[in-house]
């Protein structure tokens, strides 16, 4: 699978002209629909001649716009898909009953395994240390936020993080109740959010808020990226489609894991202090 036409974007940024980075932050800040005008429309809404928008196709890997388009039609037809839409090939060829599908264990375990290794060996390293030094550091805040599915995800690492250092807050329950999690955000704090196809509205609209107060935004997203990219600080894209009708996770939490791990052991001292007194704080409710 090839990357979105969003993640190459993000890639080229820093090989990018001045000139060229102005109708590639506007493609990020509104993915896809920018891409979907003509050139004209795209170079008027970014300030720059047609030209510069063609040159920035070709970096991008394109032989022409029209190839370019192709390639977002197709990619936000893919993003928009619903499960029932997804409907495995070999279990519809099966029948109802799955049978003559093969080892589907076997089958599954191995895109599992893909997914992560690739989505691990895809991930740039300078990311992931970025959004490591923003969790590992103490003077920030951090919020964690998921949407209907990915919520799951954010409680994962929020579980771990609060063992590991203090000011951390997960945002849940009522969408109504989330925006008084923005009345004390400021340039010091980290929002990490979970966001995946189909891009849930609130999650972007929070997220979108928290980063025009000044939060440093922390997104992990799926192969195709949520809008969220134009606004994050860290963007970590990883594999979520699998031989099924639904997303798999498991890159996601191998994600976490890292990040935790990372953490863990870049400040292992100050850590350690905090588990143990954790410890002994559980052992006097135990009654030990």
């Amino acid at each position: 699978m090839e990357s979105s036409i969003a993640t190459r974007v993000r890639n080229q940024l820093g090989r990018l002209t001045p000139t060229e980075r102005r109708p590639a932050l506007i493609l990020l800040d509104n993915y896809p629909v920018a891409g979907l005008e003509t050139v004209a429309q795209f170079a008027r809404r970014a300030g720059v001649s047609g030209p510069t928008v063609l040159r920035l196709v070709a970096k991008l890997g394109f032989e022409s716009y029209l190839d370019f388009q192709q390639a977002l039609r197709d990619e936000l037809e893919r993003r928009l898909q619903t499960p029932l839409a997804k409907a495995p090939e070999k279990a519809v060829a099966a029948g109802e009953d799955g049978q003559g599908a093969g080892d589907f264990l076997a089958a599954y375990g191995r895109s599992i395994v893909e997914n992560v290794e690739r989505s691990l060996a895809e991930l740039s390293r300078e990311e992931f240390e970025g959004a490591v030094e923003l969790l590992a550091d103490e003077r920030r805040k951090v919020l964690l936020l998921g949407g209907r599915f990915t919520a799951s995800q954010a409680l994962h690492l929020y579980q771990h993080l609060r063992e590991l250092r203090p000011g951390v807050a997960l945002v849940e329950g009522q969408t109504a109740t989330w925006v008084e999690h923005l009345l004390d955000v400021g340039r010091r704090d980290v929002l990490v959010v979970y966001d995946i196809r189909r891009y849930q509205d609130d999650v972007v609209r929070f997220a979108r808020a928290a980063a025009g107060l000044g939060a440093q935004v922390v997104l992990i997203t799926d192969h195709w990226v949520s809008p969220l990219a134009a606004v994050a600080r860290h963007v970590f894209p990883v594999r979520t489609v699998m031989p099924s009708s639904w997303e798999s996770f498991s890159a996601i939490s191998a994600v976490n894991e890292a990040l935790i791990a990372r953490v863990h052991e870049r400040r292992w001292g100050p850590i350690k202090k905090r588990m143990e007194r954790l410890e002994a704080l559980r052992g006097q409710l135990a009654g030990e």
